[in-house]
């Protein structure tokens, strides 16, 4: 059997005058070497995507980080310069990608801005610059040049006893990952659980709780160090295996339609 394919909503980058349909190659890199599917970049536009044609085409969604934020007034928010910044085509795609996913029961990994995009997508809300929110500690990136020094495994996070992600990590309790951000769910969207959070209380993961299959968001980067970090690499085998089933499973049905 081939290997299953998800789709990766991409960000549009400006270079040289040039627009781009983008994305970063640690989470294609990830999929492929770790979870052991390939990845189609989904171009990212503002109207004219056919949502369900694309995913007739793939067995998983996984939805990346990026440098830019969603947009505030997806989740009842008036915009702030300080708020971006932003990339309304990527908005425009991942969020009813990420619904209709979930609703067809697509197997999907959210990571970083992916977390705030599924949480918004399922009507919650976002909150902005939590450094300067009063008890909560700084999660933005640590200030070195190295890329490595940057996502340096390097904060705590307390995973919930029984939740989906201890299950697909083989673990609760403490676990250290590499949590880099200045946004994070507000209010959590009425479809999501809260399954590990920051000493300080910000929420680092979630899963969705009517879910027909793999729907998880982790506000970490497990696809930086997925080839030599346990529980990253552990995540997106987990993630892998449901794309998986759903391509075999699909197979049959296609076979027997």
């Amino acid at each position: 059997m081939p290997k299953p394919i998800v789709a990766l909503p991409a960000d549009i980058r400006e270079i040289d005058g040039a627009i781009w349909h983008a994305s970063p190659n640690q989470y294609v890199q990830a999929a492929l070497r770790v979870a052991d599917v390939m990845s189609f970049i989904i171009p990212a536009f503002e109207e004219g995507n056919d949502f369900d044609a694309i995913l007739d085409r793939v067995d998983g969604v996984l939805v990346s980080g990026s440098a830019t934020n969603v947009h505030p007034s997806l989740y009842g928010k008036e915009a702030t310069a300080g708020d971006g910044p932003f990339d309304p085509a990527r908005d425009a795609t991942s969020l009813p990608l990420i619904r209709r996913a979930i609703d067809r029961g697509i197997p999907l990994l959210a990571i970083c801005r992916g977390i705030q995009e599924l949480n918004v997508a399922l009507g919650g809300t976002l909150a902005s610059e939590i450094q300067d929110q009063p008890g909560i500690w700084d999660h933005r990136k640590p200030d070195v040049k190295e890329r490595d020094g940057m996502y340096a495994i390097r904060q705590p996070v307390f995973v919930a006893e029984g939740s989906c992600i201890a299950n697909y990590l083989g673990l609760s309790g403490e676990v250290q990952v590499n949590s880099l951000h200045r946004q994070a769910i507000a209010e959590t969207a009425p479809r999501l659980k809260v399954e590990a959070t920051a000493e300080d209380g910000t929420i680092e993961a979630v899963s969705v709780i009517d879910a027909k299959n793999f729907a998880v968001g982790v506000q970490w980067h497990p696809e930086y160090w997925a080839e030599t970090d346990a529980p990253s690499r552990a995540l997106f085998h987990a993630f892998g295996d449901a794309v998986r089933a759903y391509a075999a499973r699909k197979a049959i049905t296609d076979v027997a339609a």
